[in-house]
């Protein structure tokens, strides 16, 4: 299904993403200053991702719900939530990135931990939906859903992901070694 060959491009891209801030985190904690720009530019991207990915995601669960499987509603709901609150913790990062940028005053002890939890919270939720999301797709959804899902997803990610490692050389070398999801 290449809709879910996409969605697992997708996965393999932010687990890159996460891996490459999970870098810059343990700089951090070594009491050392990460290249803050790239990690800019790392959340930027996903927060971009999470911005198309979003409507998406409810349209996804109100067809499986709704029309589907409506006893997939506690799985949507929980996923839901999981994701407003993963992105609620990334714009606060956001925030406080803004203000390490300007100079501003930040414990980087605070932010190290506040990047840390994010990204246990972000593969956590990967995770939840690989082993429940996909799964309830590939048994329930057919070609029409699927093609819909297919035009749905977020445009240019895998553009931006490219164009990230171009402006960035120290970004490809970090995602080395990056283990791919199995889905």
């Amino acid at each position: 299904m290449a809709t879910l060959n996409q969605l697992r491009q997708d996965h393999v891209n932010m687990a890159g993403m996460l891996h490459v801030l999970k870098l810059k985190q343990k700089v951090l904690v070594d009491g050392e200053r990460p290249d803050f720009r790239l990690v800019r530019e790392v959340v930027d991207y996903i927060l971009d991702y999470m911005d198309g990915f979003s409507k998406l995601l409810d349209e996804v669960f109100a067809r499986l719900v709704h029309d589907k499987v409506p006893e997939a509603d506690s799985t949507s709901t929980l996923l839901a939530d999981h994701y407003r609150e993963l992105k609620k913790q990334l714009m606060r990062l956001s925030s406080d990135l803004d203000m390490i940028l300007m100079d501003g005053v930040m414990p980087m002890d605070r932010f190290a931990a506040d990047l840390d939890g994010y990204l246990a919270m972000h593969q956590s939720y990967l995770r939840e939906e690989r082993e429940h999301l996909v799964p309830l797709m590939r048994e329930h959804f057919d070609d029409k859903d699927m093609e819909h899902f297919a035009a749905a997803l977020p445009e240019g990610a895998a553009n931006q992901f490219e164009q990230l490692k171009k402006v960035y050389p120290a970004l490809e070398e970090d995602l080395r070694g990056v283990e791919p999801p199995a889905m």
